[in-house]
Order: structure tokens, then sequence, then C-alpha cells
């Protein structure tokens, strides 16, 4: 009986680890965190595809000017 509770307490601090972070994480969610648009199919002209949304043929796509910025170049 007393293992149960060694178990119970070992689950706690581990789950207590990861609290604020989700179990299957959300790939819209990350793509809004980077400043993107999820769209269907490819991105679109002037856009740069920095990731996928997680559904099927979905991408996460960034105005080129702002990879140009965290690139560190200076836009024209």
């Amino acid at each position: 009986m007393r293992i149960l509770y060694l178990l119970l307490a070992v689950l706690l601090v581990v789950l207590q680890g990861v609290a604020g972070q989700p179990l299957i994480p959300n790939t819209m969610h990350t793509c809004s965190l980077r400043r993107g648009v999820c769209r269907y199919g490819r991105c679109p002209v002037l856009y740069y595809q920095i990731g996928s949304c997680g559904a099927v043929r979905s991408s996460c796509c960034v105005r080129y000017v702002e990879v140009q910025e965290w690139l560190g170049w200076k836009a024209p």
C-alpha cells in the first residue's frame, strides 16, 4: 500500500513540471505565436512558409518582409 502512495507522489511531481504545456502541442497556436497565418495549401505570393498547421496540406505562412526583419535584413 505504501508503494501506491510513493507512485502517486512521483506522478504528481512529474506532472507538475509540465503544468503550463499541453500534452499534445497545438500547431495552430504555435503558428500564431510566430506571427504566422494558417492557410490551406501553399502560401500566397509574398508569403513564406515557416511550418505546417497540423491539418492536411495546411501551411503556416508569414509575410516575406517579416522574415527579412527576423534575419536582420532591411526591407527595400
